[in-house]
């Protein structure tokens, strides 16, 4: 795991170019502490730029950049090669020789043998890279399949700039950012700016599986080598065949390779546990596959309604982990807020990268890589929102539209805290793990989708913060997305969509930047084993039913994980892996967030209507509606505006 930044002067008029490549690395030293390289062509004005965090090869063998034998190849490259065992053999059985261990040599060996386009659909991992090819006069940028790896880009005044985040970008001389409006609705609306877009009018990002090629005149054209469009409808097309339980046989085998393969590493690695059942799952067939303890690590916290350290506690204790855990205090977690807008660059609206951040910082203490779950809420149908939407849809569907939208009035007329205190007695009786938090505030969501016309629209809708973002937007247009464009698949189910819909956008948007971000700022590798595209392959061609029965999500993990811990210590309601932000915002974070959104500071800078949004911060004070997601949403805008 490392971190790549660089450019390229089409014009050839950058001087000093080895102390503004420098100025570039330091901006990311954290993604890369142990080593640091550069290579420079002034006549072709190129700079490319590598920080290392030592994983695979610790001997400067491993050192990039790195140049190809034949001397055609640079490339500097972020991220790990899982199958780099499996292609060094094949390139050793056709003679090609090694100088040392590092997956970087196999990929400059792939490169030169396939080309880079036929050359990056062999490599299986998480990676974003640079390439720059001296005969054909190219610069290649290319990024991993679902996106686990960033890669930022922006052309500013006849140079490329390029770099796994971006400030590096921004310490060039050529930066010249200016905000975008159309991105900043989508920030509003999505918590996150949806790739290709950047929060900067010149600023771009590479998309996951795909590879942009710069040419010497400035020219860009984009290969998308994978699709998991293409996936989804192939996995719908050529369905696994077999029992359920040959199937889940099949699913785990996969499973314990795709781990074992990511468990090779020459530092200490280590685990998160959060007690649900992908971390559990990860672990479990971590530990089945291990000669000594796995190091585990779980962060608490003393609110109960967002703590659940005791039940990862439990899975450790079962599975024979050595676990680490942390109790966080109010002060600890809040503490992090003012870091927020350094390590994420762009505006980032999830709440949950407080905790993210911390449980990295404490598992790097004791370990250089760390494996997660993330990918099996996108894989195994395991948020709420699919079983409910499928339900919610197929009771909505058959009813007249006027009859909808009366009855969508109807409850939008009754206030959220007022449906609070209707729901109460009947929430007070039924198990913890049946009640539903803000049920206020989910029914007004719930009436507002009565009204739509389409399943994307409904979809579109559970997702978004700010809808429309013009309720508080000065003077902007949303511009459409590909989740608002939606693929033509007629052949899939309306959780599958959905499915994809998340997998495609708010897994590498959202989820994948907040986990990069936080590991990386402290020098932690995070591997998802559910993402290797191999992985991803193999799920979508497993039943539905073996992701969501009876309105229980995730069958097949569930079916796994009953071979290594017993079911009462996974059985229970999804938590989230979240922060009281709704009480710290009445309460200690209540004159940092007034400061940030007073109407006067609003109204200079320009970019939001500030009577609106006093409204709905006066609307969180005084408990009538929890605007604690929109407001967090707008508060990490404005921190980072006034970074």
């Amino acid at each position: 795991m490392c971190g790549i930044a660089g450019f390229w002067d089409l014009t050839s008029a950058t001087s000093d170019a080895e102390a503004v490549l420098h100025r570039m690395m330091e901006a990311i030293r954290h993604r890369g502490p142990d080593d640091s390289g550069q290579w420079l062509d002034p006549d072709s004005g190129i700079a490319l730029g590598h920080r290392r965090l030592s994983i695979l090869d610790l001997s400067p063998e491993g050192h990039q950049p790195m140049v190809s034998v034949s001397g055609r190849f640079i490339l500097i490259y972020n991220g790990e090669i899982y199958n780099f065992c499996e292609l060094r053999q094949e390139e050793e059985a056709r003679g090609t020789r090694f100088r040392g261990h590092s997956d970087t040599e196999i990929m400059l060996a792939v490169f030169e043998r396939y080309g880079v386009v036929e050359g990056t659909k062999r490599l299986a991992g998480m990676f974003a890279f640079v390439l720059w090819d001296r005969v054909e006069r190219v610069m290649h940028l290319g990024r991993d399949r679902i996106g686990e790896k960033p890669l930022y880009y922006a052309l500013c005044k006849g140079t490329l700039l390029f770099g796994s985040e971006l400030k590096s970008l921004k310490v060039h001389p050529a930066w010249n950012g200016q905000i975008d409006r159309g991105s900043l609705a989508l920030y509003l609306r999505y918590n996150y700016v949806p790739a290709p877009r950047g929060i900067y009018t010149e600023l771009r990002k590479l998309e996951p599986a795909t590879i942009l090629t710069v040419s010497v005149a400035g020219a860009m054209s984009t290969t998308t080598y994978w699709s998991l469009t293409e996936v989804v409808q192939q996995g719908m097309e050529t369905p696994l065949s077999g029992s359920d339980d040959e199937l889940v046989d099949q699913l785990e085998a996969r499973l314990r390779r795709t781990i074992a393969e990511e468990m090779l590493a020459d530092v200490p690695l280590g685990a998160f546990l959060s007690g649900g059942i992908d971390s559990t799952t990860v672990v479990a067939l971590m530990q089945a596959q291990s000669q000594r303890p796995v190091r585990t690590f779980t962060i608490g916290f003393q609110d109960e309604s967002y703590n659940e350290a005791q039940h990862a506690r439990a899975i450790a204790r079962h599975l024979g982990t050595a676990h680490t855990e942390l109790y966080v205090t109010p002060e600890q977690a809040r503490a992090v807020i003012p870091k927020l807008p350094m390590i994420y660059d762009e505006p980032f609206g999830d709440s949950s990268e407080i905790p993210t951040y911390l449980v990295a910082q404490m598992a790097r203490q004791h370990v250089t890589v760390a494996l997660s779950g993330d990918g099996g809420d996108e894989m195994f149908a395991g948020y709420e929102r699919y079983s409910l939407g499928r339900r919610f849809w197929r009771a909505l569907a058959p009813i007249p539209m006027w009859m909808r939208r009366g009855a969508g009035k109807a409850i939008q007329s009754v206030s959220p805290s007022a449906w609070e205190v209707l729901l109460a007695p009947a929430q007070r009786g039924l198990p913890l793990r049946f009640r539903v938090p803000l049920a206020g505030d989910r029914l007004h969501k719930a009436a507002r989708i009565l009204s739509m016309s389409s399943p994307d629209t409904m979809y579109r809708t559970l997702v978004s913060n700010w809808d429309p973002p013009s309720e508080i937007l000065l003077d902007a247009d949303e511009p459409g997305t590909w989740l608002s464009a939606g693929p033509d698949l007629p052949r899939v189910s309306l959780v599958e969509r959905m499915m994809l819909f998340d997998s495609r956008t708010y897994l590498p948007d959202d989820i994948l930047v907040k986990v990069d971000r936080a590991s990386m700022a402290v020098s932690l590798e995070a591997r998802a084993p559910f993402l290797d595209h191999r992985v991803v392959e193999f799920v979508w061609r497993l039943p539905l039913r073996l992701k969501l029965r009876g309105g229980r999500s995730k069958w097949a993990l569930r079916a796994i994980l009953d071979r290594y811990v017993p079911r009462a210590l996974v059985e229970r309601r999804k938590m989230g892996f979240g922060v009281p932000i709704d009480s710290w915002l009445r309460g200690p974070l209540r004159e940092w967030a007034e400061s940030l959104l007073a109407p006067s500071r609003l109204r200079e800078e320009g970019y939001f209507d500030p009577e609106m949004v006093w409204c709905k911060w006066q609307q969180h004070q005084s408990g009538t509606r929890n605007r604690q997601y929109p407001l967090w949403n707008l508060l990490m805008f404005q921190a980072w505006l006034s970074g």
